[in-house]
């Protein structure tokens, strides 16, 4: 089995790795865009833009001990920041950049299946808590989803948003406080 930066090292050259990559680390950054925007069609538009963006610069990720998937999380956070600074978010189709040509080799939802995982995120506690979320200002929802719901160290989160660990645990505080505020 290969370890991580192997897989990233072969991905540099080989689109079949970064497909093990997208299928390993795809549901990740889905769900960390849903908890934040809280609009299933803009977490999808959000984790294809973030895949389809570390796809073509996947040549450029230096290698730094931490996992791929803060690579992948700041992408995502910087998709997240383009939404709620336009409030009207636009992905960059595929067929545009001409990046791929064939993507037969990554994952496809089936109606059926995207369906069923929106029944399941509509849930009333799922609702009251994204409303809650979303009552907190940008940077708070996101720290608040990567230490809680996706259990990332203060470091990685850090690494992810460009800030000082410092920062990010103040930010975690606040954000706490507020949560506990509005209930």
């Amino acid at each position: 089995m290969k370890t991580e930066q192997q897989l990233v090292e072969q991905a540099k050259s080989d689109p079949n790795a970064f497909g093990e990559l997208y299928d390993q680390y795809y549901s990740k950054i889905f769900n960390y865009a849903f908890r934040i925007t809280g609009d299933y069609v803009i977490a999808c538009d959000i984790a294809a833009e973030t895949f389809m963006k570390a796809f073509t610069k996947i040549n450029s990720f230096q290698w730094k001990g931490i996992s791929v998937s803060s690579w992948f999380f700041k992408i995502a956070t910087n998709e997240l920041n383009q939404y709620f600074r336009s409030k009207k978010y636009t992905s960059t189709s595929l067929t545009e950049l001409g990046a791929v040509e064939n993507t037969s080799g990554y994952k496809h939802f089936s109606d059926e299946t995207n369906d069923t995982i929106s029944r399941i995120y509509m849930t009333e506690d799922f609702k009251r808590v994204q409303q809650l979320l979303q009552s907190l200002p940008p940077d708070y929802q996101k720290v608040i989803a990567l230490k809680y719901f996706e259990e990332m160290s203060i470091k990685e989160i850090s690494e992810i948003m460009g800030k000082k660990e410092g920062t990010i645990k103040s930010l975690i505080s606040r954000g706490i406080d507020r949560l506990r505020q509005s209930l």
